[in-house]
């Protein structure tokens, strides 16, 4: 058994995977983001475990099939022993990227898992998706013991600058109706990309040393050495956050650990 929690070493938290055997919690106040990539040759089974290294609370994935995102959480449960609750956010059908029958292609989008339930679920495309359909999610969770709204979303491709900053105004004028807000996300934006000025006048990143006027200090978190993926809090703030590559994404798994008092 693996041990974890408030009791557990400092970097215990952060080790390797566990055996397919070991059954553990959550961390309570652990909330990661990763974009799983699609299409990309990964097993959903190789994704399940590297979630499954970390064991966040509150997950939030982009280009998620509802197809693969059913399967991940059913090998966290049967292979890792950790329950979550899913809610999707699909903002397309997409026979090519999730596969299904031509008459019935998967849901393509985004996706919260929660080992808490989900309540006042809200899911919304932008009116403009670019080159591709883009939208948000957000749902009322818990996080290290307290009610939290928790969003998730995809923002427009690169070289769609106008594109995202119509995005980023919907979705902060979404977030702004709340106190205490975690937004995941690929931005597809760097930090001081003016699309995401609204943003960070209203919600700080995860690392500390990653704010918009600072771009270079922030830790990349794609394969191409940009930070695309964020975790911004409003009202809640950050003890620590890891950025970890996975071979099974162009993009890397961004995990946070909130103080929530």
């Amino acid at each position: 058994m693996a041990l974890i929690g408030p009791s557990a070493p400092r970097d215990a938290l952060f080790g390797g995977s566990l055996p397919v055997e070991a059954v553990r919690d959550v961390v309570p106040n652990r909330v990661m983001t990763w974009n799983i990539c699609n299409p990309c040759d990964a097993s959903n089974a190789a994704r399940a475990a590297e979630i499954a290294t970390y064991a966040p609370q509150v997950i939030g994935l982009q280009e998620a099939c509802v197809r693969d995102v059913e399967s991940i959480r059913d090998h966290l449960e049967n292979l890792h022993g950790l329950v979550y609750h899913v809610e999707y956010g699909a903002v397309l059908r997409n026979w090519s990227r999730c596969g299904g029958v031509p008459w019935r292609p998967g849901g393509y989008g985004q996706a919260i898992l929660s080992a808490a339930p989900m309540k006042d679920v809200l899911r919304a495309e932008y009116p403009d998706g670019g080159s591709e359909d883009r939208g948000y999610m957000a749902v009322t969770t818990t996080v290290g013991g307290r009610s939290v709204r928790v969003f998730d979303t995809h923002l427009a491709q690169r070289r769609q600058e106008g594109v995202r900053a119509a995005q980023a105004r919907v979705l902060v004028a979404e977030v702004a109706r709340h106190d205490r807000a975690i937004v995941l996300g690929d931005f597809n934006a760097v930090p001081d990309a003016p699309e995401l000025d609204r943003m960070w006048t209203l919600a700080l990143d995860t690392d500390p040393q990653c704010r918009h006027s600072v771009s270079g200090a922030c830790e990349p978190t794609t394969d191409w050495q940009s930070k695309f993926d964020y975790v911004f809090l409003r009202g809640i703030d950050s003890s620590r956050h890891r950025v970890r590559p996975s071979v099974h994404s162009d993009h890397h798994l961004l995990l946070a650990d909130l103080d929530t008092t």
